[in-house]
């Protein structure tokens, strides 16, 4: 008979205030019910009918979207699981900058069905297992779908049927324009080598005003305001960059001056003014013809540019002022004063052009012609979209439109292999996958099968937002039908439903980008898995005393 030994209890682990929530029932479904509902907030904002969604950040400030990558930034998810799923869309962003709402549409469908199985008496371990496998699988297969890829040399109709498919996705029925606007622009700036072409060298510049139709691209830098003096053109002339304010140095102390007499009075700020004057002959005589400030003008400053026949434009963001030191090859200097010839910068041509009724100043490179005084190389080209719009919202959501396009030519200059869209790849995936988990043995089968039916999820979901539920699920089973044939790899779903809501994507030219699919994928099915491999949440006690209660306005009814 063995002896009972008694339990310590009342064993304090942690200090006071740390939450601690385990077990299948409170930990894992719990986060499996978080991240479904971070899944169906942008799931309806999904394809080329998603709905926008109306937000206002912590600031105050207004977005009005469908860019799932905007609105999981602002909304500022706090639970830990969804996070992980916010952290893989993040990644995705970074990585391709397209996609983002397939991760986390994908990672919560996974999740969705992992539930079921888990409710059934799974282990989350075996459900992990075949989610890895399903996984693997899909991704090999994916290779093989690949149809096509961009023709090289890229040319202007090809980058823009490319990009079409990524910018309707955000901005349905101007996607001509949009892509016809980004793939100019990519070709203006494009490298020698195409796997170098940089995302920061094509601008975007919102003015209001006019219609999309206004829009353009210009070969340069395009800031959205004049220069500050009279010097309004300059061609062929050294750039010297500051980052302090141009004007006479204030000191820090007050000090009272007694004048006593006119003389006294007319002497008595001509010191300043001579060093000023100083400095900036100093600057004119090292051969700068521009200067490009990152801070304030001073009167007397613009006194003697003007004078010296010298051009100011002022550039208040730090970023902006970054990217042009690369264009013109400038250090930016914190002091007033000539700057050494490693120092200066250069530029072919420095104007101010009208653009729908306003002002705005060009720097731009040409491309023939020796590098600019340095040597260096190769110059920095630069290239800016100039959008028209209504409103300031209507110009953010061009923009974001914009950068998904960017960032698709870039994915595309690294691996130009192109799969069939509208979710006739992810069909087809689901189709070969379950076939692959009904050929396995053990539990694992069962997690591979419910792999292979999540992916169903992107085309039902352009499906739903496109015609409604009933006849999305309608138009699912059809396109089964025809990925069942022979040949039916790129049958996908129709948005404008003119027939029976199916197309052949690849005569549509409606074709994704082979390596987002493939990141998508992936850091899907991991953050599922990392929520999936979690059995229990330990929260510390938050920082600080207890917080003010703040009054809620309730600016619905205002």
């Amino acid at each position: 008979m063995s002896l009972k030994v008694p339990k310590a209890s009342n064993i304090q682990l942690f200090k006071d205030g740390y939450k601690q929530v385990q077990g299948l029932e409170d930990a894992v479904l719990r986060n499996i019910q978080a991240v479904s509902e971070l899944s169906d907030l942008v799931r309806t904002s999904f394809g080329p009918n998603g709905r926008n969604k109306l937000l206002i950040n912590h600031l105050g400030r207004l977005f009005v979207t469908s860019d799932a990558a905007t609105i999981i930034r602002e909304v500022e998810v706090v639970h830990p699981a969804a996070k992980l799923l916010v952290m893989a869309s993040q990644a995705q962003e970074s990585e391709m900058g397209d996609a983002t709402n397939m991760v986390i549409i994908f990672a919560g469908e996974l999740l969705k069905k992992a539930e079921n199985l888990l409710v059934m008496g799974l282990h989350p371990s075996e459900v992990i297992k075949g989610y890895e496998l399903a996984c693997s699988k899909a991704l090999t297969e994916l290779e093989n779908l690949s149809t096509s890829s961009l023709p090289s040399p890229f040319t202007h109709s090809s980058l823009a049927e490319a990009l079409k498919p990524a910018i309707a996705s955000k901005q349905y029925g101007f996607e001509d324009i949009l892509s016809s606007l980004v793939a100019e622009a990519a070709l203006a700036v494009m490298p020698k080598n195409p796997k170098y072409f940089n995302v920061d060298n094509v601008r975007v510049v919102k003015i209001m005003g006019g219609s999309l139709s206004g829009s353009r691209v210009v070969q340069g830098m395009v800031f959205g305001r004049e220069p500050e003096g009279m010097v309004k053109k300059v061609a062929k002339a050294k750039v010297a960059v500051f980052t302090s304010a141009l004007d006479v140095a204030q000191t820090e102390t007050k000090g009272t001056v007694l004048i006593k007499n006119a003389d006294e009075m007319l002497n008595f700020t001509r010191g300043e003014e001579k060093h000023l004057e100083k400095i900036f002959q100093e600057i004119a005589d090292s051969g700068i013809k521009v200067i490009i400030a990152g801070s304030s003008v001073g009167e007397l400053a613009l006194h003697y540019l003007n004078r010296l026949n010298i051009a100011v434009l002022k550039v208040l963001s730090k970023f902006e002022l970054r990217r042009l030191c690369r264009v013109v090859n400038a250090t930016p200097l914190a002091r007033m004063g000539a700057p050494t010839p490693e120092e200066a910068g250069f530029v072919d041509v420095f104007e101010t052009i009208e653009i729908g009724g306003d002002r705005v100043t060009v720097l731009r490179q040409l491309v023939d012609g020796d590098a600019g005084y340095s040597g260096l190389g190769e110059k920095t080209q630069t290239a800016t979209i100039v959008l028209r719009g209504a409103t300031s919202n209507h110009l953010d959501d061009l923009e974001r439109a914009i950068d998904d396009g960017t960032n698709v030519i870039k994915a595309l200059m690294k691996d130009p292999k192109l799969v069939p869209g509208a979710g006739a790849t992810e069909l087809e995936l689901g189709r070969r996958v379950e076939a692959y988990g009904s050929g396995l043995k053990g539990l694992a089968q069962h997690a591979v099968k419910r792999y292979a039916t999540a992916l169903e999820v992107i085309p039902r979901t352009l499906a739903e937002n496109a015609m409604g539920g009933s006849e999305g699920n309608e138009v699912l089973s059809r396109l089964w039908a025809k990925h069942e044939q022979k040949g039916g790899e790129a049958w996908g779903v129709d948005v404008e439903n003119e027939s029976d809501g199916t197309l052949l994507a690849t005569e549509h030219k409606i074709l994704d980008s082979l390596a987002a699919k493939t990141w998508a994928i992936r850091l899907a099915t991991e953050a599922a898995v990392s929520v999936l491999s979690v059995d229990s949440i330990i929260m510390s006690k938050p920082a600080g005393g207890p917080k003010v209660p703040q009054q809620a306005g309730n600016w619905d009814e205002d």
